[in-house]
This record gives structure tokens, C-alpha cells and sequence, in this order.
């Protein structure tokens, strides 16, 4: 790994307040890899070998039954996968894949291991990770339980709108096919429910979306924030 990227991968929220000497010390060890769009990374049943930690680009982390699957959670820069599979020394109980070209960083689960029982602060950072992996399934939980699908998609559409500036305009990160699994429900049952959702004003060409009655989409969709807001 080239200096510049050492300097890089220090300033990643795992490592933010982990000592220097543990953070080198598992550098050491890692890999630094890009990866193209739809490779896949990790492997459902596999054993979990790597620890890896997004460093830009988008994973998908997904899981399959049979003939079906589903998107478990999209991934961005800052966060790792899969946490309680590397420190169980268990297999994967789910698969991901780049969504687009990404940088990734593989820890070697030895070495996770390792430091997590020799080092306070980053098994402490470690638990966090967790913490904020359980928070998030509850909360995904409750998506799919206690809402329709149309109430799924205007949440998603109102949160997508915040997190890109709240202008009322913009582009999807992935395509409808993820869009739909990410929500839980068929490719089919999304364009139902773009279409339902054109009598509030929701305007779709492609991937743009435009909200232009973003008072009536939150009537319609009514965020909780237990389970809509990500600093909760």
C-alpha cells in the first residue's frame, strides 16, 4: 500500500480513534483493491476472511434463496461489511457486490480478531459497527412489517431527497431493479407504485425524480423516526 493510501485508509471512521500503532499494524496486512461494477466480493456460506471497509464507490450486500434475491442494504464510503461474521470466525450469511467501481479494503479476520481482544479502543469501535448494523436491521424490520409497499417507496423518495440536499430533485444511485429489491418488493410492484404515485405529484423520466408536492408525499408516507432517521 502506497503512502498516500496509508494516510488515507488512517482517516477511515474504524480507525478515527484507534492508536496509531494498532491502525499500522493492521495496514500492514491489508489489501487495497478496486473493484469494477457487479463483481462480487463476498460469498453467502463462505468463510468470512476478510474484513472490508468501502472506501468510495457503492456496494450492494444482498442474500439468495432458491431462485430469489433480495437487496439487504446498499453500502457507501466509511462503512465495512461483514462485521459479526469476521469476529464470530463464522461463514457469510450474505453476498455483496460492487454497484459501481470501488475501492475496498480487505483486514484480514486474523487480524481483526486479534486487535479486537488486544485493543480497547478498536474492539470499542468494532461494537459500534455492530451496534449501528443491529439499529438498522430493526429499523429494516419495521420498513417492511408495519408498511405498504407504496408507503416504502415515499419514504425512500423523501429520505433520498434529504440526504441530496432536499431540492426536490434527483437522480436514483442505482438502478429500478436494486431499487425494488432494496424496498423489498418486485420490479413490477415499483412501477405500480411510481405510477400510484403520480396523483402527489411525483414526476419520474428515467432515473430523475422529481417531488414537486413534497407536503402531500409526507402525508402520504408519514416518517417515523425510529425507523426513517439515520441519526437516530
Amino acid at each position: 500500500m502506497r503512502g498516500e493510501d496509508l494516510v488515507e485508509m488512517r482517516a477511515l471512521p474504524l480507525f478515527r480513534e484507534v492508536a496509531t500503532a494498532t491502525v499500522e499494524a493492521l495496514l500492514r496486512v491489508s489489501f487495497l483493491q478496486r473493484f469494477p461494477s457487479h463483481v462480487e466480493l463476498v460469498r453467502e456460506k463462505e468463510p468470512a476472511d476478510f474484513l472490508h471497509v468501502v472506501v468510495d464507490g457503492q456496494v450492494e450486500v444482498f442474500a439468495a434463496y432458491r431462485s430469489r434475491e433480495t437487496t439487504v442494504s446498499v453500502l457507501g464510503p466509511g462503512q465495512s461489511f461483514i462485521v459479526a461474521a469476521v469476529l464470530l470466525d463464522r461463514v457469510y450469511l450474505k453476498s455483496a457486490r460492487a454497484l459501481a467501481p470501488s475501492r475496498v479494503l480487505l483486514i484480514p479476520a486474523d487480524a481483526v480478531r486479534k486487535y479486537f481482544s488486544e485493543d480497547a479502543v478498536f474492539a470499542r469501535a468494532l461494537a459500534f459497527e455492530l451496534a449501528l448494523a443491529y439499529r438498522g436491521v430493526v429499523k429494516e424490520l419495521k420498513n417492511q412489517k408495519l408498511r405498504s409497499s407504496l408507503e416504502r417507496l415515499a419514504n425512500w423518495l423523501i429520505a433520498r431527497d434529504e440526504a441530496s440536499g432536499s431540492t426536490g430533485q434527483f437522480e436514483l444511485p442505482f438502478d429500478k431493479k436494486v431499487l425494488a429489491s432494496r424496498l423489498g418488493m418486485a420490479p413490477e410492484v415499483l412501477s405500480r407504485s411510481f405510477a400510484a404515485l403520480a396523483a402527489y405529484n411525483v414526476v419520474v423520466k428515467g432515473p430523475k425524480i422529481q417531488l414537486n408536492e413534497i407536503a402531500a408525499l409526507r402525508k402520504l408516507a408519514h416518517p417515523s423516526p425510529t425507523i426513517d432517521d439515520p441519526e437516530m
